[in-house]
């Protein structure tokens, strides 16, 4: 489903990453991990087009997605592949729903029918009660579940998760770890998640370790 190959990157001087090769397969929960300044994040934001490798390729559904033009690459991004960050990214002018919208209303879609796809993905999240609060009334675990039903609402390939349960409390955290298995088992999501939860970790279908810029 998702492969690169011999991916680098260099900021400055420093070699972040020296040459890595990942494969990911549909309906997987593949977890990565490493020491901090390792290359994870840096991984994860080339694999999910946020950031161009200098050197390498990658590919999804067999399209080498960076020979596409910047506003091709865009709609792909916004339209193929969903984000969660460890600090939620929710607008704090807007409600749980309408956070939930955006990504829809930016792909075009009606705004009825998105609406209707974002408070049924919140009830499946377990939080449609809280469709009409805003970020700041809602607590850590919600805003997560709310930026998990945001990475859903273009029906993604993959979603892409950089340390997404590093900002809540153990028992929240558990939590989202099991929403992930849940909806790849109830929705067919494949997720690619960087995290230091070595317990979260073991619980995927695969772990990746990153040291010094190279896959162990």
């Amino acid at each position: 489903m998702l492969k690169a190959e011999g991916v680098r990157k260099t900021y400055g001087e420093l070699e972040v990453l020296k040459g890595v090769d990942v494969v990911i397969n549909k309906g997987e929960v593949v977890s990565i991990v490493g020491s901090s300044g390792a290359g994870k994040s840096t991984l994860l934001h080339i694999l999910g087009t946020l950031d161009v490798p200098d050197d390498g390729k990658v590919w999804l559904d067999d399209r080498d997605v960076f020979l596409q033009s910047p506003a091709n690459l865009a709609a792909f991004r916004n339209t193929r592949l969903g984000f969660v960050f460890q600090f939620h990214n929710l607008l704090p002018e807007f409600t749980a729903v309408e956070n939930v919208m955006i990504p829809a209303l930016i792909a075009r879609r009606d705004e009825r029918e998105a609406k209707q796809q974002a408070m049924k993905l919140l009830d499946t999240l377990a939080i449609r009660a809280r469709a009409e609060h805003k970020p700041s009334q809602l607590s850590g675990g919600e805003q997560q579940r709310v930026a998990v039903a945001r990475a859903l609402i273009n029906n993604p390939a993959l979603v892409f998760a950089d340390e997404p349960s590093g900002n809540l409390d153990s028992k929240n955290a558990k939590e989202l770890h099991e929403l992930f298995f849940r909806l790849r088992d109830e929705l067919g999501q494949t997720f690619v998640i960087v995290t230091h939860n070595q317990e979260f970790a073991a619980m995927t279908d695969r772990r990746l370790e990153i040291k010094d810029g190279r896959m162990v």
